[in-house]
């Protein structure tokens, strides 16, 4: 399988969810000792990428903390903040924002989510090298469970800015087929995400 070698990628965080299930907004609840935000940002910055969309619904302090974030990691001119006023579609909504916010053209764009802190280090840059001419997507898989992040190639960007609603890119994934690469990971961080408050200990 030919290897796309220089391949020009950007990354979309998703962090416009109104929490329910937490019981309120959670992305700067603290986790191992800082926001719960900063996992997803520096797996999303330490990724092979020129830019990070974080895609959030207006929440200020969100957007202040990821400003300081990308500031420490001197990484503030690569990041910007995407408001959606469509949040409250769910995930699919604030997918399709990022896309559309997309201003070059890369060759793919990785897709983290806010609440996932635990992205393994070094796992990017494998699913950067999984993105050959014959496959359109790429995502890790532990113990047989497809986890996140996931690396789209650009021929996805026209199912993502159709996306709505809450199901996120699962159809679109499904609809790949053989063009859908999965990676294996060893970690069991590209399954976990912080849902409710307990998940946090």
């Amino acid at each position: 399988m030919a290897e796309r070698k220089s391949a020009r990628c950007d990354a979309v965080v998703l962090a416009a969810g109104a929490g329910r299930r937490f019981g309120g907004r959670k992305l700067l609840a603290s986790f191992e000792g800082r926001p719960l935000a900063a996992g997803a940002l520096d797996a999303a910055f330490s990724a092979p990428v020129e830019r990070v969309l974080l895609v959030t619904d207006g929440d200020g302090d969100l957007a202040a903390f990821a400003r300081d974030h990308a500031q420490a990691l001197g990484r503030e001119a690569d990041l910007e903040i995407v408001v959606t006023a469509h949040a409250a579609e769910g995930m699919g909504a604030s997918l399709r924002a990022g896309v559309e916010a997309l201003r070059s053209d890369p060759d793919g764009v990785f897709v983290f989510l806010g609440d996932m802190p635990r992205i393994p280090s070094g796992l990017s840059q494998a699913l950067v090298r999984a993105l050959a001419p014959d496959v359109d997507a790429v995502a890790p898989r532990f113990m047989e469970r497809r986890g996140h992040p996931v690396l789209f190639g650009r021929a996805c960007f026209p199912a993502l800015q159709a996306l709505g609603g809450d199901v996120g890119a699962r159809e679109v994934l499904a609809a790949l087929g053989d063009r859908l690469a999965l990676v294996d990971s060893a970690e069991p961080g590209v399954l976990f995400d912080v849902d409710r408050p307990e998940d946090l200990a």
